[in-house]
């Protein structure tokens, strides 16, 4: 009888799988905070599109910055599993 080893939850897909799904969240979060610009923008009547240069940049700022955190915390799992 073979003996099947048990995968944890992080092997059990592919790795691309994972990146995948981050590019989905950047491009989630970045387009709610140009939406969410362009529709205060809309609202607020000015001429300069202060509203949606603002939401547009803070989006991005927030998306790479949960891109940082998620590889981050990833590099330490990959440290944990190198280690003995």
């Amino acid at each position: 009888m073979q003996h099947l080893k048990k995968k944890s939850s992080q092997d059990s897909y592919p790795t691309y799988i994972k990146y995948i799904g981050l590019s989905f969240q950047l491009f989630a979060v970045i387009g709610l905070g140009t939406w969410l610009g362009w529709y205060i923008q809309g609202k607020s009547q000015l001429i300069f599109p202060v509203w949606l240069l603002l939401f547009c940049f803070l989006s991005i700022i927030l998306a790479f910055y949960q891109l940082f955190q998620s590889l981050k915390n990833d590099e330490k799992v990959e440290d944990k599993r190198k280690k003995p």
